[in-house]
């Protein structure tokens, strides 16, 4: 018993962490139980050294100490703020009556206001629950179907899983060693992609049943000039010569400068140019802007700058994602001060669950460090990289396996427990394949969006389920999800057959192939990352994990997993060198 013990210590601590959480413990007791648990068999049967659990004070210290987890409690922090500062109700308002004259409209401007409060707030639980409250109860009043409206909502709302600033991606970013900055442009394009698909599967549906998602009534669309028209002409003229600005811009602004520069500054000054033309307007009441595009920009405007303050200083490098975060939260209570919604209670109740969610996330996380301590102790890693690199089909077998397991796993698990379980096993493998991390981790991202869609344990549909009238079935909130989720499935094989829509850099690097291996500069944020403690998981800090572990284990205790061949035990020490050295 004892020899079959040593032989298989890793795949039984893994298959027991499973069992813990098809119990039901919770996951952050259920990683530090078993970290404790099998630490202290492997060290009774001699396969680890009993100064095992010396290290574990420094790696809990070093995740309390991690400056990026910082993000996390700024943006979710700042979408609290949002959520009650009334900026969802108004742009509900207002674009649904952009968009109600015609089929499917009030979809159309979920969707858009989905991305939107996505850019801004990061959280997906305060934008379902918006959309649910504003949203469903018009959409039924004018003949809506109530899957597709449940669906569409549901769907916007976990758009701010993939659109920066994301929690998901923070945390992605955290655990794969990378910059969040690169993580944040990465997955800028897949994510209005994905909002794309969805308005394309809108479409569809006014194509093939009409009647299942009409237009607004002439009675329902407040927004009118005094003649009765709906001055969508003067928005057309706003919106040209914006866009206009903006182009005249980019051609104009220093040729030199990155891509993503470029365009960010250009969005500025298109954005900016149509606030000065209706600030003007109204000021000097010259009534060339109809009621329509004077409200559109003025509702548009709190929104666009929020995330130009949040990302737009973080992709032109003036601000860290951590700093990014605080100017967001400042930028959002300030909209709140506006409003004149802001109040002790509000700001007492924001960071109530600030506090709940950033304490939720940092057990996880210690829990992961004490399991993945033990893990690497008895060559866990080992064993999970000879499982996977030896799939037929190289990079294309692993990454069908891999999404195929984060999306089976998500029924069971959210994005949260996926990222400090799965992650930490998955990155060393995809980078041994050569694999882009980034990359990787915009992929999964796209890919655990699912987690909050799948019925029947989707938290998304549970947020949804909670705010929607009764006359809507949990089962056509069900319906309605499915069409999303397979959309999201599309999503993920689009990245990669098309790995070039993640891009990020100066030089707009992405995909998974000879680009990924690109040297890149690393600035230091980056640098404080690759030296600290706490990426024991990230792929950065592989080789400094076998060292540990080959320590605790003692030279002559027997290896129980399969050995790694002479090149990958070079590259492992290559990998080491570059830890100790901070590249």
């Amino acid at each position: 018993m004892a020899e079959f013990m040593i032989a298989n210590m890793a795949p039984i601590m893994f298959a027991s962490l499973v069992l813990f959480l098809l119990l039901g413990f919770p996951v952050a007791f259920s990683l530090a139980a078993n970290g404790v648990l099998f630490g202290l068999v492997g060290i009774n049967l001699g396969l680890l050294h009993p100064a095992l659990f010396s290290a574990l004070p420094e790696r809990v210290f070093g995740v309390m100490g991690n400056d990026t987890l910082l993000a996390v409690t700024f943006f979710t922090f700042m979408g609290l703020i949002l959520e009650r500062s009334g900026m969802a109700e108004d742009l509900l308002d207002t674009i649904g009556q952009l968009f109600g004259p015609i089929r499917g409209g009030l979809a159309y401007a979920v969707i858009f206001v989905g991305a939107l409060l996505a850019a801004t707030t990061g959280v997906v639980a305060a934008s379902v629950i918006s959309m649910g409250l504003i949203s469903l109860p018009i959409m039924m009043r004018y003949g809506y179907h109530k899957s597709i409206a449940a669906g569409v909502i549901a769907a916007s709302g976990t758009l701010a899983q993939i659109i920066p600033p994301s929690l998901v991606l923070i945390i992605m970013a955290d655990q794969l060693g990378r910059s969040v900055g690169d993580m944040y442009e990465g997955a800028f394009v897949p994510g209005f992609v994905l909002a794309g698909l969805y308005v394309a599967f809108i479409f569809g549906v006014t194509i093939v049943r009409p009647k299942w998602a009409p237009a607004l009534p002439a009675e329902a669309r407040t927004i009118r000039e005094d003649d009765g028209s709906s001055g969508m002409r003067s928005v057309g003229v706003l919106v040209l010569l914006s866009a206009a600005a903006a182009i005249v811009f980019a051609k104009t602004y220093n040729p030199e400068a990155p891509t993503d520069e470029r365009i960010v500054v250009s969005m500025l000054v298109g954005i900016g140019t149509a606030f000065l033309l209706s600030v003007i307007n109204t000021a000097l009441k010259l009534n060339l802007l109809s009621r329509m595009a004077a409200k559109v920009t003025f509702v548009l405007i709190p929104p666009l700058a929020l995330i130009f303050l949040v990302l737009g200083t973080i992709f032109l490098g003036i601000a860290t994602p951590t700093e990014g975060g605080a100017m967001g939260a400042s930028g959002a209570l300030i909209l709140a001060v506006m409003k004149q919604r802001l109040s002790w209670k509000l700001l007492k109740q924001a960071m109530d669950s600030t506090a709940k969610l950033t304490t939720f996330v940092v057990f996880i996380l210690v829990g992961a460090r004490v399991f993945s301590l033990s893990f690497y102790g008895v060559n866990g890693h080992v064993w999970v990289e000879h499982l996977l690199i030896s799939l037929p089909g190289g990079q294309t077998g692993f990454l069908i396996v891999t999404n195929l397991l984060v999306f089976v796993l998500a029924f069971f698990l959210d994005f949260f427990e996926l990222a400090f379980i799965i992650v930490p096993l998955l990155a060393p493998v995809a980078d041994k394949l050569g694999i882009d991390l980034i990359w990787f981790g915009v992929l999964l991202a796209v890919n655990m969006q699912t987690s909050f869609m799948h019925p029947p344990f989707g938290f998304a549909l549970f947020y949804l389920r909670s705010v929607a009238p009764k006359s809507v079935k949990t089962s056509e909130i069900y319906w309605g999800a499915i069409p999303f989720v397979i959309i999201q499935i599309i999503m993920v094989a689009l990245i990669i057959v098309f790995p070039r829509l993640v891009s990020y850099g100066a030089d707009g690097r992405g995909g998974n192939g000879s680009a990924a291996q690109a040297p890149v500069e690393l600035n230091t944020e980056q640098i404080n990352e690759s030296e600290s403690p706490e990426k024991g998981a990230a792929p950065a800090a592989t080789g400094t994990e076998d060292d540990l572990a080959k320590a605790l284990r003692g030279e002559s205790t027997p290896t129980p997993q399969p050995q790694p061949n002479a090149e990958a035990a070079k590259k492992k020490e290559d990998d080491l060198e570059k830890a100790l050295r901070g590249e």
